[in-house]
């Protein structure tokens, strides 16, 4: 790609703007006015670029302090930060260095730190590799690090720091074969069924996205699915749908399948998808904790703090605190109560979350089994091929971290528990 991209380079600051100084979340902000203006190429290319840059914050304020005073106004520091990623990973310095300096002049507000925007990026462009190739991988915040090392030790966390600074490759859930899909997108066929796509790509783009023969879903959130192991003809009702690739997976399998979400917004995505994959369910706007009715299998993907999708959010731990998890679980513990409800006589309940803390996985099945002692935990269900019998949990859940599989690029982090109601 020719180095012109300043336009691209200044909507990545904004991106950072609004992450690290409105504390909104990358997906939030790509909607904003000053990327929507945006050609496809220019904001695919901001959207890299903050994203990367997120990743990397630690090691780019690390390279930048020693040539800064003091911190500059966070409008011009951002700008710096993206620039100190480019030229720290092989940026062309010439292109790079004047895109930054022009867009600090452009900005009325901050048009008068030009000099200091040159001054220390030439800087940058000596020295700043070489000190970046020796900064060490950039840890979790503290508020996130310190009970995952708990749970976990203090290596496993380094393990799953080191997949989370490589980011994620892209992951796609076939409707057919997923070997021929593999073939055709020169992919690889992993060893659950995914197939995992290791080039940036257009998603749209690929083969096959037009008729629907897949969908994108990382490889960790297809397993829960795969662990219920739906039947044609089965009643099963999919809690907190969005963005449905389980409803598709659900829907794929020939089972009777009903949807709940909370947002019309997320819900007609979740239309869309299934539109594409040439696939039905019953979509229902609503509460899940005042839904009713009687299912074969009900699936609870709870609400959680998404502290597993790291790898592919690296602006997550830089916008949360921690300090709504307390809801969160009080929440997840609600609707899993009432998930039981829902089942059948000898039904099935799926429950999962994307995150790596405990108090929103395994806690929660020790304390419901507690409450419930009739519900039996199906340990059996959980050895499916691909999956390592040490990542089943003493309760009897499945417990999946990023740093599995990190020769081919990892997983997110998710809980995964299947339980069994009586006949």
């Amino acid at each position: 790609m020719a180095d012109n991209g300043v336009a691209a380079r200044r909507a990545a600051a904004g991106l950072l703007d609004q992450v690290l100084g409105e504390r909104k979340m990358l997906s939030e902000a790509l909607g904003a006015p000053f990327m929507l203006k945006l050609a496809y190429e220019d904001r695919a290319r901001a959207q890299r670029l903050a994203s990367e840059t997120l990743r990397s914050l630690e090691r780019a304020d690390r390279v930048l302090k020693p040539f800064l005073r003091k911190p500059p106004p966070m409008a011009v520091h951002n700008v710096l930060r993206i620039a100190t990623y480019e030229l720290c990973t092989g940026g062309a310095a010439h292109g790079v260095v004047n895109d930054a300096v022009s867009s600090v002049g452009a900005n009325k507000r901050t048009a008068q730190l030009k000099g200091l925007a040159n001054a220390v990026l030439r800087k940058v462009v000596d020295k700043g590799p070489e000190q970046w190739a020796k900064l060490r991988v950039p840890h979790m915040p503290k508020w996130l690090r310190a009970p995952l090392a708990q749970a976990y030790g203090a290596e496993n966390v380094a393990a799953i720091e080191a997949v989370h600074f490589s980011g994620a490759p892209l992951d796609l859930t076939p409707k057919g074969d997923g070997a021929a899909l593999a073939s055709v997108l020169n992919g690889t066929i992993l060893p659950t069924g995914s197939v995992r796509i290791a080039d940036a790509v257009q998603v749209s783009a690929l083969a096959g996205y037009e008729a629907g023969d897949w969908w994108v879903q990382d490889a960790a959130a297809a397993m829960p699915v795969h662990i219920l192991a739906p039947q044609k003809g089965e009643a099963i009702i999919d809690l907190c749908c969005a963005p449905g690739g389980k409803t598709m997976q659900l829907a794929a399998s020939g089972a009777d399948v009903t949807a709940i979400d909370t947002s019309e917004r997320r819900m007609q995505r979740v239309r869309e998808n299934l539109q594409r994959a040439k696939l039905s369910a019953e979509l229902v706007v609503g509460d899940a904790l005042e839904t009713q009715g009687q299912y074969d299998a009900v699936l609870l993907d709870a609400p959680c703090s998404a502290t597993g999708t790291i790898r592919r959010h690296p602006d997550l731990p830089l916008v949360k605190d921690g300090s709504e998890f307390g809801e969160l679980i009080e929440l997840q513990a609600q609707m899993l109560s009432h998930a039981i409800t829902l089942l059948k006589p000898g039904g099935r309940l799926l429950f999962c979350t994307c995150s790596l803390l405990p108090d929103e996985g395994e806690c929660h099945i020790e304390d419901l089994l507690e409450m419930h002692p009739e519900l039996e935990v199906d340990r059996d269900a959980l050895m499916l091929g691909g999956i390592d019998k040490d990542w089943i949990t003493e309760e009897g859940g499945l417990r999946l971290r990023p740093d599995y599989w990190s020769d081919m690029g990892g997983m997110d982090g998710f809980y995964i528990a299947l339980l069994r109601k009586p006949l």
